[in-house]
């Protein structure tokens, strides 16, 4: 493999363990309901990690008051961080 597909196989793996770790913080801090999340370190993450939860958010709603879609969309990220060497040598020129 390429020097240049090797590093960027590494590069977007290591984000995507990054904003893994970054979900289940966001997963685990929404099981304290006194956490303002407009407050600036709060804040921050769910910028980060909203957007993303939302797209599985429309897809699965809150059953009972348990947000499954979660489990979906960590999934989904690691199924891709697991493809993405194969995609990008596939792709590689």
């Amino acid at each position: 493999m390429d020097s240049a597909v090797l590093l960027l196989v590494n590069t977007l793996s290591s984000f995507l363990s990054i904003y893994l770790v970054l979900l289940f913080i966001r997963i685990l801090l929404s099981w304290f309901p006194n956490i303002n999340w407009y407050d600036p370190p709060f804040s921050v993450l769910s910028q980060l990690t909203d957007p993303y939860l939302n797209l599985f958010r429309s897809i699965i709603p809150p059953l009972g008051g348990i947000d499954f879609s979660a489990i979906l969309a960590i999934v989904l990220l690691q199924f891709v961080q697991q493809l993405l060497p194969t995609l990008l040598r596939v792709f590689a020129f």
